[in-house]
């Protein structure tokens, strides 16, 4: 194959991705290997690639072709979540466009526009990640709603449920008005934001006293039942036992007493709303009071409100506002700043809502999953160590988890009610198996499947992903099967600290239920992609590049490499497009030292220099070391210092300097054992790259020689680590420092490369002379002299060696001598009129301190004396 000039990223990566797939190198069965199973944090299937899901993703092909490099039997499970709230929202969004309610549609029919949506755009963020370079083994492509995975999740329902595990409950839940349904404690983000506190005039029954309360929600006073005070506060002595009128509406509440109210909140009276507040609940179930529910499922008010009905919340939080200000109810008005509970998912404004639900008790079933990340023989390791804190603080104190969503896509409670109380339920995979059950229950032997009606409501789609691990290889339904007993536990998980709760602490404890055992061995949090402002990336901002124009601009290694030299572990990313231009500057590089190489002339007749040989032997011992800070990164999931170690090892050790060491002169041939030995060092080195740089890899690999399908790089065998001699790396390390002087001098000087110059050494550090010959090659030295005394010329010192360059008018290029010597008198005669200057100025020297003055003398004394050395060097060339 002919090799091209510049490295075109465009070409290469369909190509050998194309190639990868078609020879199913990403495919994995059970076999002898030991196996290494990740399993991807499922996108949305909304989802398009953005900046996080690159790096998540970039972080576990590494992992997992590393893996696949080691021997080990690589299966990393690609798949997408159905995500219920957003997209469901989208499915309700494209059939309005068409002008179809899905108030209109049945169930079914519902279900099949979400289907149909789900093909025609779900797999779109899959096909975007091939474009990365994702090895996934897309054979095993899973979906949350797969029928497979569904069964799984209605499966583990029914046993919880039969556990004891899961109830029902009538419960004040978080309530999503713009998605319409329920949503966990977890799903909520509590966000401070300026409001109002209103003072509201009640009047109290029978009398002409008044009481006034403070509420950041006027709207509510419609689903008042009662004032409360406390009962220590003797400013309200005089209203115990009596009853109040709700402004507007005049209901009669009556006034009751509990220490609960706050005596320095407010006036220290309390309104209470029992539907629409958990705290009034509480303080409602407690003193039995009335529970009015004033809201519809929108947020809009319903017929509780009066002349507010069908108006939304916060219209009528304006508009109430005026009324009651100008009925003389609103006493007054003050800034006030709370915390209100938004959703995860739609932004919209939770409101706290009475509502029968399904939850899953989660004590005790979170104490094994507590144990396994945080007990002192821990089974899984949190990486980095600091979001331990955050995982003990959700599991001890977790809370019963709301699984049910008032929605249609995702999988239908199997809840099947046979009559209208809220008991009369029987819960079962499937409805014939409930008909069974519903008759027992009963005693109603004539019940048939028409007196059944399933639960309308859906799972939390978390309840779907916590089983993940398992589902994806049928451990649920088939919890012997080959599989699952091969890949269980998974090896590492690599998701973002953002759903520690949500999904990974909710898969450890699944897994502890349903396997006895852990789900996986580590967990990876990324941390968040940031700007370089270190704002969070997001479409509102505009900061977020997009994902495939950077793959386009960079190429997909350009932009790995960016990505990962910008993340180190679980810190927040600071994302710089420059990073994946040097990544892309380093796959060009790498290409033309490939280039070099294989542009020389091969000899197998010359014997192998000494240089070569030395040069070689140094850098096998500077690859072993390299070999075992990667493995050390690895290990302590430091890809990003992983990466760095490789991109140095190549960039600077072999291009800067041995292919430097072994080159052979200007149109001169190369010997065949150097040229053997650095084909295989350049192989060895794609090897440790290929993780990062797939496709770059994999095209010099093949450019190497003919390659047959078992010789491809994706399965290659990793380099050993063996012993290696660290006095050679001190050695050279010292005489890079040499060849740094030499050439410092060759520069100031301005003498040619092509002039060699000679080099005088007084060895007072007894260095090792095994890189002399190196030296004279990378320096163009004549020869090395050690000596005792002092020479005459341009000297420098290594540690405790001197070392000296004799100067003669033959080696320097006098004309470029000259004038850089001039431009050098300038800027120092500049530099001491300016100091004159200031010396010169009376009120400087009688103001200055005398330190100051004594360090402008100085300065002038040292200026005087470099002006006379370079005109001193200026006649001596003239």
């Amino acid at each position: 194959m002919t090799i091209p000039s510049k490295y075109d990223a465009k070409q290469v990566e369909d190509k050998w991705y194309d190639y990868w797939m078609k020879n199913n190198y990403f495919h994995s069965t059970p076999d002898e290997r030991e196996p290494y199973t990740i399993v991807i944090p499922p996108p949305n299937v909304t989802g398009v690639l953005h900046m996080g899901h690159m790096l998540n993703n970039t972080i576990q092909d590494v992992l997992i072709r590393r893996a696949r490099l080691l021997g080990k039997n690589a299966c990393w499970v690609p798949g997408t979540d159905h995500a219920s709230i957003a997209t469901e929202a989208k499915v309700v969004a494209k059939l309005k466009e068409q002008g179809i309610k899905k108030s209109d549609l049945t169930r079914e029919e519902f279900l099949q526009h979400a289907f149909d949506w789900k093909d025609e755009y779900g797999g779109i963020i899959l096909e975007q990640l091939k474009k990365l370079g994702a090895s996934c083994d897309w054979e095993r492509t899973a979906f949350t709603m797969d029928p497979e995975m569904s069964e799984s999740v209605i499966k583990v329902f029914v046993d919880l449920y039969n556990k004891g595990l899961i109830y029902r409950g009538y419960r004040m839940v978080n309530w999503d008005p713009e998605a319409k349904t329920t949503l966990s404690d977890e799903e909520v983000i509590h966000e401070e934001r300026q409001g109002n506190l209103y003072y509201l005039e009640y009047k109290i029954e029978g009398s002409t006293d008044t009481l006034t309360i403070a509420t950041t929600r006027p709207e509510t006073i419609f689903g008042d039942t009662a004032i409360c005070i406390n009962p220590n506060d003797e400013r309200f002595t005089h209203l115990k036992g009596k009853k109040a009128i709700v402004p507007l509406c005049g209901r009669i509440i009556p006034i009751i007493e509990d220490e609960y109210v706050d005596l320095e909140f407010g006036t220290g009276c309390l309104k209470v709303t029992p539907a629409h507040d958990e705290n009034d609940k509480n303080l409602g179930d407690k003193h039995n009071l009335e529970v009015i529910d004033i809201f519809n499922d929108d947020a809009s008010l319903n017929s509780f409100g009066l002349h507010y009905q069908g108006k939304d919340r916060f219209v009528v939080r304006k508009e109430i506002a005026k009324e009651l200000s100008e009925k003389g109810i609103l006493v007054k008005t003050e800034v006030h700043t709370n915390k209100v509970g938004t959703s995860e998912r739609t932004k919209a404004v939770i409101e706290p809502r009475l509502s029968d639900q399904w939850f899953l008790k989660m004590e005790e079933l979170a104490k094994p999953a507590i144990k396994a990340v945080l007990g002192d023989d821990t089974d899984i390791n949190l990486y980095p160590k600091k979001f331990e804190n955050t995982y003990r603080h959700w599991m001890e104190n977790v809370r019963d988890w709301n699984i049910s969503r008032q929605l249609w896509w995702g999988q239908q409670i199997p809840a099947f009610f046979y009559g209208d109380g809220k008991e009369d339920f029987v819960v079962a995979e499937n409805i014939e198996d409930a008909l069974v059950l519903a008759k027992e229950k009963t005693g109603n032997a004539s019940l048939s499947v028409s007196d059944l009606k399933q639960d309308e409501d859906a799972l939390d789609t978390w309840f779907s992903s916590w089983l993940w691990p398992m589902s994806v290889f049928d451990g649920i339904r088939n919890p012997e099967n080959e599989e699952i007993k091969y890949y269980y536990p998974t090896n590492d998980l690599v998701t973002g600290p953002d759903i520690l709760f949500f999904w990974v602490a909710r898969m450890i404890v699944a897994g502890y239920e349903y396997k006895d055992e852990k789900p996986f061995n580590n967990v990876y949090l990324t941390g968040l992609v940031r700007d370089k402002q270190r704002r969070k990336m997001s479409k509102s901002l505009g900061n977020s590049p997009d994902a495939l124009k950077l793959i386009d601009d960079y190429g997909a290694d350009g932009v790995r490499v960016g990505l990962l030299l910008s993340s180190a572990a679980g810190n927040d990313l600071m994302f710089d497009e420059d990073l994946c231009q040097q990544g892309k500057g380093f796959a060009n590089k790498i290409w033309n030292a490939f280039r070099l190489i294989k542009g020389w002339e091969v000899d197998a007749s010359l014997p192998q220099p000494k240089t070569s040989q030395i040069g070689l032997i140094w850098y096998e011992a500077k690859f072993q070391k390299t070999l075992a800070e990667i493995e050390d990164h690895f290990s302590k999931y430091r890809l990003s210092d992983a990466l760095m170690a490789i991109y140095k090892l190549i960039n600077d050790d072999f291009s800067s300097w041995l292919l430097e060491i072994v080159k052979p002169a200007y149109q001169q041939p190369i010997d065949k054992t150097t040229f053997d030995a650095i084909i295989e060092v350049l192989e060895n080195n794609l090897k440790v790259l290929h993780p990062f740089m797939p496709f770059l890899t994999e095209e010099i690999w093949q450019h190497i020689t003919e390659r047959s399908s078992e010789e491809a790089l994706v399965i290659a065998k990793y380099p050993l680590i063996k012993e290696f001699d660290t006095q050679i790396i001190t050695n050279f390390d010292f005489a890079t420092d040499v060849v740094s002087g030499i050439r410092t001098i060759r520069k100031d000087k301005n003498i040619s490369f092509k002039d060699a110059v000679e080099l005088f050494v007084i060895d007072n550090d007894k260095s090792s002379k095994e890189f002399d010959a190196v030296i004279q090659k990378l320096t163009n030295t004549s020869a090395i002299n050690y000596v005792s005394e002092k020479v005459e010329g341009a000297s420098f010192r290594v540690k405790s060696n001197e070392y000296f360059v004799p100067i003669s008018i033959e080696n320097i290029d006098v004309e470029a001598e000259i004038k850089k010597l001039e431009a050098e008198l300038k800027r120092a005669e500049g530099f001491l009129f300016g100091i004159n200057k200031k010396l010169s100025n009376e009120r400087f020297v009688a103001n200055a301190p005398e330190q100051v003055i004594t360090l402008e003398r100085k300065k002038e004394a040292d200026t005087i004396a470099k002006i006379e050395t370079i005109k001193s060097s200026l006649s001596s060339l003239k």
